[in-house]
């Protein structure tokens, strides 16, 4: 669930009210992606909610202990059941991979405000009723260092069962597609997001193909660095114009910005 913001942002969630990049009742795809190999990036969790006897995807998150999920704060502003499946692929098939768990609480950051994602905080954290069992299906994130910031261009992959278009259709497994990073300097410029977008975000693509879009939120914008892939970016929102708007790039919480926020959260 990417969240559109109404004047010009389009959030990532699947059940807001306010065009989040999330979905609900919808499996989802991220826009001009591709089919993922399965369980090829095992951080990635599809967070789900409960409406009636069933469950429905929403958003995405990364799983970054065994029991602790970073996801968009947006994606649970609503009081509902909620729980996480981890080492999923397709998530119309039960492959024998999965691990659900419940989650037992959240913690959003506090200064996050549900009537302005553009204001950024766009975080929280999901504690698990049980510690996931870690293997090749399901592995912990690999976080970036406390306040590091990608050069333009850097080569990233957003991941997620978003929409494949705005609109679209919501295939069912999971999609990569490459974004790389355009830089703040350039991001903040009146061509493309202006002063919408803070220090604290990070912005990916742009080029009018690939996106993030609903049913992506919370995910992980995942950037080789080192040789590893780390998780830089939790994806947040896109245009009200559309998911793949030209030079309006996917829009990320920045993951480095809050490095100290995510370890005393963590560790409660």
């Amino acid at each position: 669930m990417l969240r559109l913001l109404v004047l010009a942002v389009l959030v990532l969630c699947g059940h807001c009210s306010v065009q989040y990049i999330e979905d609900v009742e919808d499996n989802s795809r991220v826009v001009g992606g591709s089919n993922a190999a399965p369980n090829a990036w095992p951080w990635q969790i599809s967070l789900q909610y409960q409406s009636g006897s069933s469950w429905y995807h929403t958003c995405g998150g990364s799983l970054i202990l065994a029991n602790r999920v970073l996801t968009a704060a947006h994606c649970v502003d609503r009081v509902v059941n909620f729980r996480v499946a981890l080492g999923d692929h397709n998530l119309s098939v039960n492959e024998g991979t999965e691990q659900i768990i419940a989650v037992s609480s959240i913690r959003k950051h506090a200064s996050w405000n549900s009537n302005s994602v553009a204001s950024g905080y766009d975080i929280a954290i999901l504690s698990l009723a049980s510690s996931a069992s870690l293997n090749s299906y399901v592995q912990l994130a690999a976080l970036p260092a406390d306040g590091d910031v990608l050069a333009n261009n850097h080569d990233c992959t957003i991941t997620g069962w978003g929409r494949t278009s705005t609109g679209g259709s919501l295939p069912s497994i999971l999609q990569q597609a490459p974004l790389p990073v355009v830089a703040h300097s350039t991001c903040s410029t009146s061509s493309y997001w202006g002063s919408t977008v803070k220090t604290t975000m990070v912005c990916a693509g742009g080029n009018g193909v690939q996106a993030g879009c609903n049913g992506d939120s919370g995910g992980p914008l995942n950037c080789a660095v080192g040789g590893v892939f780390q998780v830089h970016g939790i994806a947040s929102f896109v245009s009200s114009l559309g998911c793949n708007a030209y030079l309006k790039p996917t829009v990320f919480t920045r993951v480095s910005a809050y490095i100290s926020w995510i370890n005393s959260v963590s560790s409660y």
